[in-house]
């Protein structure tokens, strides 16, 4: 895939750029490897004012780092905005609480192990690779990079190819906040470079959000290496409606689970498994909202559905949604291609989807919601669980009991009880099964990428 600006709201070529040679790669890891060991002398205090101070950096590029994420993948405007700035949220989060975070322990009695002290303390790992996808620019590299270095680790960015100017604008972001040359730094090389990078021996860590396949594909890499990676992969997320739900809410946030960066979100709730009691009434008010979404230019204001970010990526939705309505799906709105230029794909519901149709079991990265109707919390559990995937999931529902059943019951890393499931920095974030391993964000997430040392004094 060529490294270049792609205007997916019109299919034209914006700005191309050259790769990296090999020695461009080396002077970076050199630089970067440099930087770690400078950071290593730094001190949470000085690292938390350099953090603040490039976040208020992003922040005051708020309107043209939108612009530029819109530009290069589609996003609607407004939530190109919202992703900047909760970036720049993320990055005060952590230069407030990255020394909490990293505090250790005591143990309260060492004579417990025939100490007179007994203790753990966190210590940064060193280089850490980050390969990075292209549909939160911003956000999925600051939730990796702000952690990571408040932690004291320095960081290479290899990311998508797709969003070049994004990984230039934060190959510098952190560095304006005050942070050593090279702290942080951007490659711009094809994905058939991240091997070659992944086993530099000064390279002591990864982390992927990606497709399966490329997290497997990195896992192995690091498995031979015998180096930690984290892994956040796909999702499928089951978005489960009961009958004791308030089903104007459940409506209204179905939607935006399902459409939320034109539907390209790993947490997208993207299966609807509602309860026969109100499958009509759901499928009927669901349909209606997602048709009447206004799609169209991603730098309108008005706009609620932008494009597709790659041509391919709307060539995958066409050909799910196709395999379905082949094997006797029933479509209630969208499912076909509008004419005209740009990746554009609407909004669009799926009903009757049985286990015969790729659509049950792969990702839809797009606006394409499955509606499934069930009997009862055993059927819905079956149907949430029957995925290969388990990233995060919602539930709708005024009883407790059944929200204590789904809560203990799904296999994902996240439950949602009537609400859409969304990262935030004050909650650890990563999947079960196939949609990955380890922990982004909160505490969890900055340790990631530490060891964690104890230390015993006789």
């Amino acid at each position: 895939m060529a490294i270049a600006t792609i205007n997916p709201a019109t299919g034209k070529v914006e700005r191309s750029f050259d790769a990296h040679d090999e020695r461009e790669v080396d002077r970076r890891i050199a630089e970067v490897h440099s930087a770690f060991r400078a950071l290593s002398d730094t001190s949470f205090a000085e690292r938390a004012g350099w953090m603040k101070s490039a976040a208020d950096a992003l922040e005051t590029d708020v309107d043209q780092a939108a612009r530029l994420l819109t530009l290069e993948m589609g996003k609607t405007i407004t939530q190109a905005r919202a992703e900047v700035l909760k970036s720049a949220k993320t990055m005060r989060f952590y230069a407030e609480h990255a020394e909490e975070f990293l505090s250790g322990r005591a143990l309260p009695d060492p004579a417990e192990v025939d100490a007179s002290a007994a203790y753990t303390r966190y210590e940064p790992m060193g280089v850490v690779l980050a390969v990075m996808p292209w549909n939160y620019p911003i956000w999925q590299v600051v939730r990796f990079a702000a952690p990571a270095l408040m932690a004291g680790n320095a960081g290479l960015l290899k990311h998508a190819s797709n969003v070049p100017q994004a990984a230039l604008y934060l190959d510098t972001l952190f560095e304006k906040g005050g942070f050593p040359a090279g702290s942080f730094r951007s490659l711009l090389i094809p994905a058939s470079g991240v091997e070659r990078v992944a086993r530099d021996p000064r390279v002591v860590a990864m982390t992927l959000t990606g497709s399966e396949p490329a997290g497997r594909s990195l896992a192995a890499i690091a498995g031979s290496e015998v180096k930690h990676v984290v892994l956040e992969l796909g999702g499928s997320d089951p978005f489960i409606v009961t009958p004791s739900a308030d089903l104007d809410r459940a409506v209204a946030t179905a939607v935006a689970a399902r459409t939320t960066n034109n539907g390209q979100a790993c947490i997208n709730a993207k299966r609807f498994i509602v309860y026969a009691d109100v499958y009509d009434a759901f499928l009927e008010r669901f349909t209606a909202a997602m048709a009447g979404l206004v799609m169209g230019d991603p730098m309108s204001e008005e706009t609620e559905i932008g494009p597709l970010a790659t041509e391919s990526g709307r060539s995958e939705i066409e050909e799910l949604v196709e395999d379905a309505r082949s094997k006797g799906a029933t479509i209630t709105t969208g499912g076909t291609t509008p004419q005209g230029p740009g990746w554009f794909y609407p909004p669009t519901v799926i009903t009757d989807v049985t286990p015969a149709m790729r659509l049950y079991a792969e990702e839809a990265f797009g606006p394409v919601a499955a509606v499934y109707r069930v009997a009862d919390r055993d059927e819905a559990l079956a149907v949430a669980n029957s995925t290969t995937f388990g990233l995060s999931s919602a539930v709708w529902t005024q009883d407790p009991e059944d929200e204590q059943f789904f809560i203990e019951r799904l296999q994902a890393g996240a439950v949602f009880v009537n609400g859409m499931s969304i990262s935030y920095p004050q909650l650890p974030f990563g999947g079960v099964k196939d949609s990955g391993v380890g922990r982004e964000l909160s505490a969890e997430g900055i340790r990631e990428f530490c060891n964690l040392k104890s230390v015993w004094r006789g």
